[in-house]
């Protein structure tokens, strides 16, 4: 038991330190967690333990919801044109350059290549919600359809490796027949626990959500998905209903942010092998480049098309071509699975974790939408405001 309170303590150290640098340096604290995770993988030999990794699984899995919660529904009908086209592309391009580039470049062969593809593919939800919230764009037009088209990308991802390894069984028919189900009767419940139960200290209607999304998560599963997938859809699905508890969806962001979602990004750092990045910088370097000039050849016309601020539409480029949970999953099953060895796997990580870091700092620190910001901007819109006036 004195193990675990001494690895939990490590844990919450590295969390608040990257508070503090992020409040200090004016980086999304998401960047600054994975990058004191990475400090903490390879300079103190920071231990992922099962509850560790429960806890950065959970913390996946809510944040992934609020961003489907805070989506609104209107905005979302008025942007569901540029969502799809900008989603469909933003997977599209880097799913077949990635997948291309490991087979004919590298010499991959072609399942070890499908996982590059579909690795490279993903937009990272996690990140680019953290961002989106700390930016104060969250509910901005441009932070919303940014969120959908994520969610776009990321289905795309999941189809694929469904169609390409996974296939689908009678478990997948069950699982789909559930969703169709817990999306249609999530919000007439939950408005029956919040109208009983809601407003004690207790909060129960917090503890139903939750329950709800470990429910759909172990369904999901089993069932050969992901966890974060029914999160996502349940999270769009009930983004009307929470229009009413603004207070209920921003209580479950604190919770998020302090407890869970540290463990997520920080795990994402220590996976990270410098000893990796050093003796296979030259393939990371390749394949980071890859996926960020398909995002771009992908989704920057498509923002010109939908007359986008050239500065936003390289901002928007930028944030769909971070990756992390998708990613991360899709070279973990291709491990698993021994369709890639540990060298292809170590390469695969430490470029989807780069990129969840390298464009997210362009974007915020150069091109930034100061004019997208619907609300009075957060302290890294502060910073950056701050920046230019110094400049």
């Amino acid at each position: 038991m004195e193990q675990n309170f001494a690895i939990g303590a490590q844990w919450v150290l590295l969390a608040l330190i990257a508070t503090v640098l992020s409040i200090r340096l004016g980086i999304s604290v998401a960047l600054m967690e994975i990058a004191v995770g990475v400090i903490g993988g390879n300079a103190i030999q920071l231990e992922i333990t099962p509850w560790v990794t429960f806890l950065a699984g959970f913390g996946a899995v809510v944040l992934t919801f609020l961003a489907g919660a805070e989506i609104d529904p209107d905005s979302l009908k008025g942007n569901l044109k540029q969502s799809l086209v900008i989603g469909f592309l933003s997977f599209l391009l880097p799913f077949a350059g990635g997948m291309l580039f490991a087979k004919y470049v590298f010499g991959w062969d072609s399942n070890a290549a499908k996982i590059a593809g579909i690795a490279l593919s993903t937009t990272s939800v996690a990140v680019v919600y953290a961002v989106m919230v700390e930016s104060g764009l969250s509910a901005s037009r441009l932070g919303q359809a940014i969120l959908a088209a994520c969610f776009v990308t990321d289905l795309g991802t999941v189809l694929a490796l469904g169609l390409l390894f996974t296939g689908f069984s009678l478990k997948v028919v069950w699982f789909t027949a559930v969703m169709i189900v817990a999306v249609f009767a999530i919000t007439p419940l939950a408005a029956k626990v919040f109208k009983w139960y809601g407003g004690r200290v207790s909060e129960p209607e917090i503890k139903f959500i939750f329950l709800v999304l470990l429910a759909l998560a172990y369904l999901a599963v089993i069932s050969g998905s992901e966890a974060v997938l029914p999160a996502y859809i349940i999270g769009m699905a009930m983004a009307r209903f929470f229009k009413q508890y603004k207070e209920t969806l921003t209580k479950m962001r604190a919770i998020v942010f302090a407890v869970f979602t540290p463990f997520y990004f920080i795990k994402a750092g220590v996976l990270v092998s410098v000893s990796a990045l050093y003796t296979m910088s030259g393939a990371i370097l390749v394949f980071l480049l890859v996926k960020m000039a398909a995002k771009f050849i992908g989704v920057l016309p498509a923002t010109r098309w939908f007359q986008y601020e050239p500065r936003t539409g390289v901002y928007t480029t930028l944030l769909m071509s971070t990756g992390l949970t998708f990613g991360t999953i899709s070279a973990l099953y291709g491990l698993t699975n021994q369709y890639i060895d540990g060298s292809q796997y170590s390469v695969l990580v430490a470029t989807v974790i780069l990129s969840a870091v390298v464009p997210t700092m362009i974007a915020q620190k150069w091109f930034f939408p100061l004019e997208a910001v619907s609300e009075p901007p957060r302290a890294m819109a502060a910073m950056v405001i701050k920046e230019r006036e110094a400049d």
